[in-house]
């Protein structure tokens, strides 16, 4: 008798039991991914569940097989045992392809049960047949079959009590149910394998065949339950991990589409999310006959924010005002469209009605000051809507909103509007314009005129305003109110403000060159005080044209001035540096500060238009007025008055000591050509001269 046989005969039979029980529950347990995953992720996880069922097959039969037949020292052939392994391994892939692959139905059910019974019987009878003994054997169909059902039966009675589970989330509730079909799995095994070794007869006494090369039955035995036992735990471990890892992942999946309906700085819903809500809405709508009224809001200026305060400091007023808007509107029905744009849907029979109270309320709501960083931060917004089904369908019916935004905020912003057909016109128009404004410059079309200043107490001209023109070829002469602030919201401005410099300043060369030495003010816009280059930009046009400095004025509202004291401190500086006078224009509408205003180089102040027209009918106007001359005096600054239209207000502005007046009462801007003719001695607008100092030679600009 063989040592290593005999030391293995003591291994009992009953290993069998709880190797095949764990072997068909790390079966269960890799076929319930296998219905989880896309097509190209389940072949690894199919062959792995055939792969635990063949081994707890085999190794149930081998250790029944070797407990039983090791005392005679017997052996297996390899052919045989690998060939059983393999048939086993080959129809429980089939079986469990056809089982968890596809949705399951009956007849699916019925054929992989079936044909794990089949991988059951074909294994255990080439494991019999691979023991190495003689005579051959002979099968009993009868039990054969029998052995064959009991495995099928067994298989289909755990398949019904795991499937149904199977689609439901979460491994833990799972256990028992693969746990209870594993051991119904491997009783049907076990009793088919005892029924199949009762269906195996040989004609004589079993003898162990001496000259075949068989592999030690204490080896298959030490694989065969060790080695699979290995290999099954190992499987199930990675199934355990593979269930933490992906317990981990889900939360994060879910995060992940969560935030791809949710706008990621206001937390509101995106545009994305937003239309399937308004596709809801409008279809209910439709079913109820019912209105619905989209609204656009968009803010004010709130570039001004990002560019004078930071993109941190402008993220902080939109959770503001995302938050302010969470508020108000309806639950669900607010969104964030993009940039500074948000939606609000509201909806019902009254819906016109509610949207306009929303919108009033998103108005008020919206003006008061947002703390950002302990820091007060005031916007404004403009607000359109459109009415469903009135102003369209749902594919237009945002944009014919946002066409109302733009309504609202060509009426000055802080406003709602209702869309009207003619915007659509409108914007139209609004486009081929600024398309032919883009061209106007390399056309040639545009041209500055010239409106004098007059010397208040003596009426004589001694400066000239330079003011933008726009000769269209179909619509005529264009007023700068309607192509300025397209040029500034195009960035069309920064082109055109250098051209003006370069055309100021070579008007003021041709007219010295005619004897004529005129001052020329020319307007810088916000967009333009935020160019680095622009004090180079004026000192080069000045050295190309050769004028003094002393001849260009550089006009800034005050409004601009004001708007970030440390970044216009220190472009005032680099302008004063270049030479050229500095005025601040329409003083005294907006709110400067006395301590910073003396702190800038500016030698002019401008007062605003709106005091001079209420000079002869409001105290008010002319005691502002008398501020702001009395306050230039104080900080030895000139005073002009522009907008002067009548000789009461020319009257008022001369007793009051302000020094230059400018208007229509005494000139219409005109072009250059018309104020030389002026200047060389024709007759001039209400006879006025000009003054004889202007015809006095000056010294050039030095090179």
């Amino acid at each position: 008798m063989d040592p290593q046989s005999s030391a293995f005969s003591s291994l009992p039979g009953a290993i069998g039991w709880p190797m095949i029980v764990l072997a068909c529950y790390v079966a269960l347990e890799l076929s319930y991914r296998v219905r989880r995953l896309g097509l190209n992720e389940r072949n690894p996880w199919v062959m792995a569940s055939a792969l635990a069922l063949a081994c707890g097959v085999a190794s149930a039969q081998l250790l029944q097989l070797c407990a039983d037949l090791g005392p005679r020292g017997v052996g297996f052939e390899p052919g045989l045992l690998i060939g059983g392994i393999l048939s086993t391994l080959a129809l429980g892939l089939l079986a469990v392809h056809c089982t968890f692959v596809a949705e399951v139905g009956w007849l699916r059910l019925i054929s992989g049960a079936t044909t794990l019974g089949l991988a059951t019987l074909s294994g255990q009878m080439l494991l019999q047949a691979s023991a190495g003994l003689a005579p051959d054997i002979t099968w009993r169909p009868s039990l054969l079959a029998l052995a064959g059902l009991v495995s099928a039966v067994g298989f289909a009675w755990a398949l019904v009590l795991v499937l149904p589970a199977s689609g439901t989330r979460g491994d833990q509730a799972l256990w028992p149910r693969r746990l209870a079909a594993a051991t119904i799995c491997g009783m049907a095994v076990l009793t088919g394998q005892a029924l199949s070794a009762a269906g195996a007869q040989r004609a004589g006494e079993p003898q162990v065949i001496a000259d075949l090369a068989l592999l030690p039955s204490a080896a298959v035995g030490a694989v065969a339950s060790i080695g699979t036992a290995a290999l099954l735990l190992s499987m199930l471990l990675a199934c355990v991990v593979e269930a933490h890892l992906r317990s981990k992942r889900e939360p994060a999946r879910t995060d992940r589409a969560e935030e791809a309906f949710r706008d990621g700085l206001t937390r509101l819903p995106t545009r994305a999310t937003f239309e399937g809500t308004l596709a809801q809405v409008l279809a209910q709508a439709d079913a109820q006959r019912s209105v619905a009224v989209l609204m656009h809001v968009a803010l004010d200026r709130f570039k001004l924010i990002n560019d004078n305060f930071g993109h941190r400091a402008g993220d902080g007023v939109l959770k503001c005002v995302a938050q302010r808007l969470r508020q108000l509107g309806p639950p669900h029905r607010v969104a964030r469209l993009g940039g500074d744009e948000f939606l609000l849907l509201v909806d019902g029979n009254d819906a016109p009605d509610q949207a306009k109270a929303l919108a009033a309320a998103v108005l008020e709501s919206i003006a008061r000051p947002c703390v950002v960083d302990g820091r007060e931060l005031a916007v404004s917004c403009s607000i359109g809507m459109a009415n469903y089904p009135q102003h369209g369908a749902q594919s237009v019916l945002i944009s014919h909103a946002t066409l109302a935004t733009r309504a609202s905020k060509g009426s000055g912003g802080a406003t709602y509007s209702v869309f009207d057909p003619h915007m659509i016109d409108d914007v139209r128009e609004q486009a081929e314009l600024l398309n032919d404004l883009r061209l106007a410059l390399s056309r040639g079309q545009l041209e500055l005129y010239y409106q004098p200043k007059i010397h208040a107490p003596s009426a004589q001209v001694t400066a000239a305003e330079a003011l933008m023109r726009w000769h269209h070829p179909r619509h005529g002469m264009i007023s700068p109110s309607v192509f300025i602030p397209m040029a500034e919201r195009s960035g069309l401005i920064n082109a055109m403000g250098a051209w003006v410099i370069d055309e100021a300043c070579k008007q003021a060369r041709e007219w010295r060159d005619q004897g004529l030495r005129m001052r020329v003010a020319i307007n810088l816009s916000a967009h333009q005080l935020r160019q680095s280059k622009l004090p180079d930009h004026i000192r080069s046009a000045l050295t190309k044209h050769q004028i003094n400095p002393d001849l260009l004025t550089c006009e800034i509202t005050e409004s601009v001035a004001m708007e970030d004291t440390e970044a216009t401190m220190r472009f005032f500086a680099e302008l004063a540096a270049v030479g050229v006078h500095i005025s601040i224009d329409d003083f005294g509408s907006g709110y400067s500060s006395l301590a910073y205003l003396r702190k800038l180089p500016a030698t002019e102040l401008k007062i605003d238009r709106g005091f001079v027209l209420d000079l002869e009918h409001s105290e008010g106007a002319r005691k502002i007025a008398e501020a702001v001359v009395t306050l230039a005096q104080a900080l030895n600054m000139k005073v002009v008055a522009e907008g002067v239209e009548t000789d009461g207000q020319y009257q008022i502005l001369r007793r009051l000591g302000c020094d230059q007046v400018q208007g229509f009462l005494f000139a219409k801007p005109m072009t250059a050509k018309a104020l030389a003719l002026w200047a060389a001695g024709s007759d001039g607008p209400r006879s006025i001269q000009f003054r004889e100092s202007l015809f006095k030679e000056t010294a050039a600009l030095e090179t």
